[in-house]
């Protein structure tokens, strides 16, 4: 587990994933449906990774709506007709270092079963960036050019590639199938791009003069790189605009053939048959049949990268052997045989300007520095993360100072220098209260992350949090969405959880609204009055209370079973906290120790995930009036039952049971109930403590760590016959 995700609690772990999964499909709208991307293609890579660390860590918590089973976007708004790809468009798994593609390589041995004296051969090459475009030949002739789009359905772009001389109308020779779809990029090169943006300022120059008004080449209208001038080139409803940019095409690959004609059995044989018909291919294509040759061939385009003429961001390594990549096949949005080698970081020198805090759905308080622009390989840059109040401390930075900046694969653009340091001026003071609702601000012991106390009353974490009160794994309300929240808190009618169970109230009102009718009303009604008892356990995680997830929940419910004792217990945990110094001579364990084992015993429970962290959270949480009020608002319309939990005599009773990898037939948090109701312990992690695996498809670390340990593991059917036998 990546150490900044280890102490994440499962409730901050959710939350994260709903931020990502909406920020990410903001970004893939505004990169493949818009051409209008506001973050350089590395954030965009730190974001998908950063989800995929959370989901590795949690994969419980899994959404439906996850960027990793997500391709591209949809395009259901583009004025060009639709195309359904008869083969999916995928996209591709990435390696920032040269640890990472050893690591690939091992697991493309691993999964093939050949040892590592057996050859096998790596085609590598340049990852250009442009467009994803499909093109459809029959007997040899253009019929059909699309888009990946969101990798299913595309748009139509045949009459604009019409007018890109790299794409041939026919391909040459007369030995191809009846049916080849060849996959490649369409970009634009540099020096078009530039001249392109030159034309663009030209344009509006002559506009202004026309109008009589001052000319602004700042507020002017250009492109931001050449991916996104590509992109709206190619994309244009009217095809004789696309006519006037230069446009280059790029193969490397391949998606529809008809039978029995693919013509050769590895990578480098297609991809010379193409070059053959006429299709433009990279000329650092290379066959490698070692590791240590393809990171030299990596190493020796990244050294000429600077000097071609086209913009590429990493080289694409892909198994050789087509018969290999058929057995490897795919996950859930990228193939096993193919892996995105990213290029490194590239430095800048510019101003901070300002340092600004941002309040998170958790309450984090975030600095982010405003930079004087900057242009960093191409792309120009004027945010920057400062993570915290401590990196501001070690990095010394203040408004004014002059800095150096890093933009790369694996983080977020960064500070990385303070040129700054010794000039005379105070240090920057981090604010102690929230700048949003004015609640005190602190840091919990042992941390670095300063947060706002406000809770459920900070206007910046409200619809986070009434989000996640209504999530699948809190109460479940079908209808209340992240849009429909949004609206109705922007109409005062949501701002706290005991709202939604006021709704009914508002029927006449919400059926006024644009896209409600009779049937929408009802049925959200229906989901929020079915929810006025609920599992007393799923109402505790969907307070979004720090370090309280959905097991933790779970665990707190069967010590309390009445969660009205709830406020109670955090008070007499408060009070402990408030009258128990450490006693003289006691050390940091022994005084934590003591701590611990007091929340345990007010708590009433037993359970190893509960210790001091989550009783200060509980005392914290409930210690604050406005959560309070809150608290005392929900429970007056809300009757949530006794919490018990039913178990039953099984082979697995008293032991410890860990859920790995893609459950098919069942929710992770079903299986752990049921691992629950048949006097098992759901453990999150494989330990030496773990008495079984149940593991599913994609199953990672986990499973090799029980194998390690010599952990029993069986697969989901197994499980399913535990489950039954129990009956």
């Amino acid at each position: 587990m990546p150490q900044d995700i280890d102490p994440f609690s499962e409730a901050e772990a959710a939350n994260e994933l709903m931020r990502l999964a909406r920020q990410i499909a903001k970004h893939n709208r505004l990169y493949h449906a818009e051409d209008a991307p506001e973050i350089t293609d590395q954030e965009y890579d730190a974001l998908i990774r950063r989800n995929a660390e959370l989901e590795e860590a949690f994969p419980h918590l899994i959404r439906p709506d996850s960027p990793s089973k997500v391709v591209g976007h949809d395009i259901t708004a583009s004025p060009l007709s639709k195309v359904t790809h008869e083969v999916r468009m995928m996209s591709l798994d990435n390696a920032f270092n040269d640890e990472e593609v050893a690591d690939f390589v091992a697991r493309v041995r691993r999964f093939l079963r050949i040892a590592s004296d057996e050859p096998l051969s790596f085609t590598a090459e340049d990852k250009i960036d442009g467009l994803s475009c499909s093109l459809r030949y029959e007997q040899g002739r253009l019929v059909l050019a699309a888009t990946r789009g969101d990798g299913q359905v595309g748009e139509n772009v045949t009459a604009n590639v019409a007018h890109i001389a790299d794409i041939p109308q026919e391909l040459s020779g007369d030995s191809f199938p009846d049916v080849f779809e060849v996959r490649g990029e369409v970009y634009m090169d540099k020096q078009s791009f530039a001249a392109l943006n030159e034309d663009l300022l030209e344009e509006a120059r002559a506009k202004a003069e026309l109008k009589g008004e001052a000319f602004d080449p700042a507020i002017a209208r250009q492109f931001a790189n050449p991916r996104n001038a590509a992109a709206g080139s190619l994309r244009q409803k009217d095809a004789s605009v696309t006519a006037k940019r230069s446009l280059r095409f790029w193969a490397h690959g391949w998606g529809a053939v008809s039978e029995g004609g693919i013509p050769s059995d590895t990578q480098w044989g297609v991809m010379q048959r193409l070059a053959q018909w006429g299709l433009p291919i990279s000329p650092d294509l290379k066959l490698c049949d070692t590791t240590e040759e393809m990171l030299a061939h990596y190493r020796g385009i990244a050294e000429r990268r600077a000097e071609l003429g086209y913009d590429i961001d990493g080289v694409v390594y892909k198994v050789n052997r087509l018969d290999y990549q058929q057995r490897l096949g795919f996950v859930a949005k990228a193939p096993r045989w193919a892996m995105a080698h990213k290029f490194p970081a590239e430095k800048a020198q510019t101003t901070l300007e300002a340092i600004d805090i941002q309040v998170g759905r958790t309450g984090k308080l975030t600095p982010v520095g405003r930079l004087a622009p900057v242009l960093v390989g191409g792309v120009t840059v004027t945010n920057v993360t400062l993570h915290n109040r401590d990196e501001i401390g070690r990095l010394g930075v203040r408004p004014g100072d002059r800095v150096v900046i890093q933009r790369a694969g694996d983080v977020i653009p960064q500070v990385v220098e303070n040129l700054s340091r010794d000039d005379g001026r105070p240090a920057f003071q981090f604010p102690d209260h929230c700048p949003e609702c004015g609640s005190e601000a602190v840091a919990e012991e042992g941390e670095v992350d300063v947060r706002c106390t406000g809770g459920l009353i900070c206007p910046a974490q409200r619809t986070e949090r009434l989000e996640h009160f209504v999530s699948r794994g809190a109460l479940d309300i079908e209808g209340l969405g992240e849009k429909t929240i949004a609206q109705f808190f922007a109409l005062g009618w949501l701002e706290s959880p005991a709202d939604i169970f006021r709704l009914r109230k508002r029927r006449k009102d919400i059926l006024e609204l644009e896209g409600w009718q009779e049937k929408s009303v009802d049925n959200l009604l229906a989901s929020v009055e079915a929810k006025r008892s609920p599992d007393a356990a799923k109402l505790l995680f969907g307070l979004g209370i720090r370090h309280v997830g959905v097991v933790t929940a779970r665990d707190l419910m069967k010590g309390l079973e009445d969660i009205h004792r709830l406020p109670e217990k955090a008070a007499e945990l408060h009070r402990y906290f408030e009258e128990s110094p450490r006693a003289e001579g006691e050390s940091d364990n022994k005084f934590r120790e003591r701590l611990t084992d007091k929340v345990k015993q007010i708590l009433e429970v037993r359970a190893d995930g509960i210790g001091l962290a989550v009783g200060e959270a509980l005392a914290d949480f409930f210690h604050e009036p406005h959560n309070m009020a809150v608290w005392n608002d929900l429970m007056a319309e809300l009757d949530p039952p006794l919490y018990v939990v039913e178990t039953k005599d099984s082979q697995v009773a008293g032991k410890t049971v860990v859920f790995t990898g893609k459950l098919e037939t069942m929710s992770r948090d079903e299986a752990k109930a049921q691992a629950e109701a048949l006097g098992a312990k759901a453990a999150g992690s494989v330990s030496a403590k773990t008495d079984l695996v149940v593991a599913g498809p994609n199953a990672g670390s986990k499973l090799k760590k029980a194998e390690e340990l010599g952990i029993e593991v069986i697969d989901e059917a197994a499980w399913a016959e535990i489950v039954k036998a129990a009956g």
